[in-house]
Formats: structure tokens, sequence, C-alpha cells
């Protein structure tokens, strides 16, 4: 999928360090490193990290479906913290299992490997 440069990543999504690694019709795939400023007090991947690789991967999903000349809000969003991360790499997988014209709904897994980190489903408002 070819787009602008500025439509697939955000100032929030590069200070993270977010990157993006495909996107095709309605699907979103994004990576995430483990740096030393994304680390809770207990020294894993913080979860408010992880949720907003899941806000990126999901909204990324999103205009992958209805086109990048429109936009979309998250206004739900529910996430299954399943294991912590200690160091690496994690992957953020987002499809939209329902492309309607005023809210799509996407599912979203996190993985460190083959392990389940994280699983989330959102709802968002087509603006």
């Amino acid at each position: 999928m070819d787009l602008p440069a500025g439509q697939t990543h955000s100032a929030f999504s590069e200070l993270l360090g977010c990157r993006l690694q495909r996107l095709d019709q309605g699907v979103a795939e994004v990576t995430l490193s483990l740096e030393q400023h994304l680390r809770n007090r207990a020294g894993k991947l913080h979860g408010g990290a992880i949720f907003s690789l899941v806000d990126i991967a999901m909204g990324l999903a999103c205009s992958s479906a209805h086109g990048f000349d429109q936009q979309s809000a998250t206004i739900e969003c529910k996430i299954n913290y399943i294991r912590a991360v200690s160091d690496g790499d994690v992957l953020c997988t987002a499809r939209v299992i329902h492309p309607g014209r005023r809210t799509l709904v996407v599912e979203a897994e996190v993985y460190q490997e083959q392990k389940l980190v994280a699983k989330a489903q959102g709802t968002f408002a087509v603006l």
C-alpha cells in the first residue's frame, strides 16, 4: 500500500518507538521494542505502552479499511493483559472485524515470539 509520508505514523507513535511492519486492507502490524523509558516500576513493559501500541495498530487498521482520506477515533477499547514482557520486541496485529459506515470494530493481539501478551477489542467512530 503506497501512502504519502506521515500518514502511517504520528509524533506519539514515534515517541514510543512503534514501527509499522505491514499494512493491508483492514489489517495492520506494528512492533515495539522494550526500551528503558517504557518500563514500569517492576522493570516490565508498561501496560500503558502496550495499550498505546494496540490503539495505534487498530487506528491504522481502520484507516486502511476506510481510506486514509477519512479519519476515525477510538470510542471504546477493552484489553486483557496475559503475560509480562521483560525484554525484546512485541508485535501487535490489528484486524477490522466490522467495517461499518459509522463505526468499525477491531480486534488486536500482541505477541512476543509465539507467546500471547495481550488481546484487545475496540470500537472506532468514522469521522
